[in-house]
């Protein structure tokens, strides 16, 4: 009997080991289906999803080439299984080419097929050559694009693609995760010693595997002669190879209050550093910020033409600051003259596309990165000490203060300093005050590129506060039938900024139409009237007149004293998020409301004051309300003292604005009086 239960257990564990390989290894094989292959489909949260990638496998290595150099080679294949007509679009991909000059990277081989399932048969249906088509997207992307053939609801997709690179830096980066659900995501590197990445990982899922191991291989180069015979030759080096896998990956999810996903999907990629042959060569490839600094204030599409006398500017430059007195004053009316003057092409730069600022200057139009860089030079011409910053947009996603990498930046913005005080200014937009700069800007970490030593600049949303009041008064008419009355909003910086864009876009009509439109039944709003909208230095004040006309036989009267303000649902819908919360700014939302009582009406039902904290400091609602014998007075307080908050605060800040949308919908009820 013990040498049965050692038997027993020694089987057992064999089994255990075995099935523990076979977990490791991709669950599939690609250009081989069976027809329990149709059967799959994603669980759990997103057992609703629309397509489903079954695998997507890939991997990159070194190999030698025929210039006595090196070529990256990127190998990938990927299954997809369409669930229903919304999941088609899975069916058209794209693979991006990097292109240099005379250099490119070249897809060697392109492979794709749908599998349909017919009377019980896989039946499938290879994509022609002839269907890849080709886009030169840019200078130095060009696209190979292709849409699967003989697509049906239930179809199996499967492509696989070699891509050869000359460029060593454009190591493939990896995403785990995308818009469909993915049951295997796998990529596998081959690292030589003497190449140095710095490997950046990203993102909220665990990995199923993340090891390393490493090996000694032979490489095998040719080097071309010019007027000898081509020489040969080969080395050898330790090769660490790399392998991460992800299982089970959900689909990424657009939440409310998110920069962008870019920030969170879960990713792997890498940053050439440096060169370090065993022969003893050592080539730094990634700088430093001082030498990134450095480069980019030589740069004639950047810093190059800061500093030039640019005495084109002599003719125009005393209508410009006329009637300033001290270099505040300026700086100001340079502001004011590049906002109001130049139209932006695009919001979206970091270099000057035109040629010079001389031809921005004279076409009266550029980019955000034109313009700001030409304020910059009318700044510096007239003594007033500007530099500029460059920076990543919220959409864009995060910088890494740690590495110097220009294309994690997408954006310039122009630092003023005037005595011991700066302010930001970006002279694109027409709504823009002077010394405030858009909210997609307050993306964390920034580089200022000085003269003597750039240095890092954080522009933080915690930092923007938002301040809003709102009053309303409201009266009996004259003539004793219903309520009149006046409702005066000061918004914030940015909500101004916000109704100044719509105004400017969409005209004064459309705005007015859509204010209107919020208030229905028997509230009714005339006569908009909007102050300083033309004057973005200016606090905005918009204002409306109020009418209330509840039917004269009516019993019961509901009211809300929020009117058409407050939460009417929660931002915050997703019973769990896996990425933090990000609004755009801190915020301190006050309303108040004074009300006589309709005529023959007294209050029947009136809610409860409330105040509850959030976080202790961190935020703050109140609700206070209390009614005489002839008014209503009523205040509502909204304070969130920061704009950021960990994923760990989501259930409490889900919890907090379901509190405040349901106070907020609350109602007054009155009640005709008996006669």
């Amino acid at each position: 009997m013990n040498r049965r239960k050692n038997l027993l257990f020694i089987i057992s564990c064999l089994t255990t080991a075995i099935a523990g390989l076979a977990q490791d290894k991709i669950p599939v094989k690609f250009g081989k289906l069976t027809p329990q292959d149709f059967n799959v489909r994603p669980g759990g949260p997103d057992s609703a999803a629309d397509a489903v990638i079954v695998a997507d496998f890939g991997t990159s290595e070194f190999e030698g080439n025929i210039k006595g150099w090196f070529t990256l080679v990127f190998k990938r294949s990927v299954r997809i299984k369409i669930i229903n007509r919304k999941g088609f679009d899975a069916a058209t991909v794209t693979i991006p080419l990097f292109v240099d000059g005379l250099d490119a990277e070249k897809l060697v081989s392109l492979k794709a097929s749908t599998y349909n399932l017919e009377d019980g048969k896989v039946v499938e249906t290879k994509l022609e050559d002839k269907a890849i088509f080709t886009n030169q997207e840019s200078k130095h992307r060009v696209n190979k694009k292709f849409t699967f053939p003989a697509l049906k609801e239930g179809s199996i997709l499967e492509y696989s693609f070699t891509q050869e690179s000359p460029f060593l830096f454009n190591l493939q980066p990896w995403a785990f995760q995308g818009d469909y659900p993915c049951l295997w995501s796998e990529y596998q590197v081959d690292m030589p010693r003497f190449f140095q990445y710095v490997t950046l990982t990203q993102g909220y899922l665990a990995y199923h595997i993340n090891k390393s191991d490493s090996r000694n291989v032979t490489f095998h180069m040719t080097s071309p002669g010019v007027t000898s015979r081509d020489e040969r030759y080969t080395f050898d080096d330790e090769v660490v190879m790399h392998r991460w896998v992800m299982k089970d990956v959900p689909a990424l999810k657009e939440e409310p209050f998110t920069t962008t996903l870019a920030n969170y999907i879960s990713r792997i990629e890498f940053q050439l550093v440096r060169y370090q042959f065993p022969s003893g060569y050592t080539e730094d490839k990634m700088g430093s910020w001082a030498k990134l600094n450095e480069t980019l204030l030589k740069t004639d599409d950047f810093g190059g033409g800061l500093d030039d006398n640019n005495g084109w500017l002599d003719q125009d430059f005393p209508t410009i600051i006329k009637g300033a007195g001290n270099s505040l004053e300026k700086a100001q009316k340079i502001y004011a003259y590049v906002r109001d003057n130049f139209g932006c092409t695009a919001h979206s730069g970091l270099s000057i596309a035109s040629g010079s600022l001389k031809t921005v200057y004279k076409n009266k139009s550029g980019n955000e990165a034109e313009l700001n860089l030409l304020l910059i030079a009318m700044l510096r011409h007239a003594k007033i000490g500007a530099d500029p910053v460059i920076l990543s947009t919220r959409a864009h996603g995060f910088t890494l203060p740690m590495y110097p990498l220009i294309d994690r930046f997408n954006y310039v913005i122009c630092l003023l300093t005037i005595d011991s005080s700066q302010l930001f200014l970006d002279a694109s937009e027409p709504w823009l005050g002077f010394g405030r700069i858009p909210s997609r800007c307050y993306n964390g970490s920034a580089r200022v590129v000085a003269r003597d030593a750039g240095a890092e600049a954080v522009i933080d949303a915690d930092d923007l506060r938002e301040k809003k009041l709102t009053t309303v008064f409201i009266s009996r008419s004259d003539d004793g039938k219903g309520l009149i009355g006046h409702f005066d909003c000061k918004p914030g910086f940015n909500e101004a900024d916000i109704i100044r864009q719509k105004v400017r876009e969409k005209g004064l009509p459309e705005f007015t139409k859509a204010i209107e439109g919020a208030y229905t039944g028997d509230m009714t709003c005339a006569n908009l009237r909007l102050d300083s909208l033309k004057q973005p230095e200016q606090p905005l004040e918009l204002g409306y007149d109020l009418k209330f006309s509840p039917d004269a036989a009516t019993d019961v009267i509901y009211f809300n004293p929020m009117l058409s303000e407050g939460y009417k649902e929660n931002p915050f819908k997703a019973a769990e998020r896996f990425y933090p919360v990000e609004m755009p700014y801190a915020m301190d939302e006050t309303y108040i409301l004074n009300m006589e009582l309709p005529e023959g009406y007294e209050v029947d039902e009136l809610p409860k004051p409330a105040r509850v904290s959030y976080n202790g400091d961190e935020g703050m609602f109140e609700y206070l309300i209390q009614k005489d014998e002839s008014r209503i007075q009523f205040r509502a307080r909204l304070i969130l003292a920061k704009a950021n908050y960990k994923r760990e605060d989501y259930g409490s800040l889900r919890d907090f604005f379901s509190f405040v949308v349901k106070k907020e919908g609350e109602q007054i009820v009155f009640k005709k009086k008996k006669s």
